[in-house]
């Protein structure tokens, strides 16, 4: 029996690339709703990875139910002093953190740059997603101790 080429044409018509790609989705946690449906929206592969990843960093430990493991130390290190040491400390959290837990992610680089005044730092992580056509991907943390 041969394959239909229009089904073909019709499926990679609404892939973005030509390859095919896994899609990955995550809840919008801003609650946005859906103007249509009512619904609350959903994002998609590379901006669902990216709030994983802002999720993982933000987590603590033992704040997961039944997963205690999963979290990085953060919080612990912004309310050190503001030092070089303290930066690569950090960096290495979070680099360990998205190794060990977002599998989605193959992780390029990670940076943090104090914020002196603000007693804060500005991390910069850079990575691919994994079985996706997008380049290379950036985010900017912002993080500062909240009490």
């Amino acid at each position: 029996m041969a394959a239909n080429p229009t089904a073909f044409k019709d499926a990679s018509a609404t892939n973005d690339s030509d390859r095919n790609a896994q899609v990955f989705s995550d809840l919008n946690l801003n609650f946005v709703a859906h103007p249509l449906t009512g619904d609350i929206t959903k994002l998609t592969n590379v901006e669902a990875v990216k709030r994983s990843v802002r999720n993982l960093i933000n987590t603590n430990f033992y704040e997961r139910p039944f997963h205690p493991e999963i979290g990085s130390d953060v919080r612990a290190v912004l309310f050190e002093p503001v030092t070089p040491i303290v930066e690569s400390v950090l960096s290495r959290h979070v680099q360990d953190v998205i190794t060990n837990f977002e599998p989605r992610v193959e992780l390029i680089n990670v940076s943090s740059n104090a914020d002196v005044d603000k007693n804060a730092y500005n991390v910069t992580i850079e990575f691919f997603v994994v079985n996706s056509p997008s380049g290379a991907q950036t985010i900017n943390v912002f993080l500062e101790r909240l009490r």
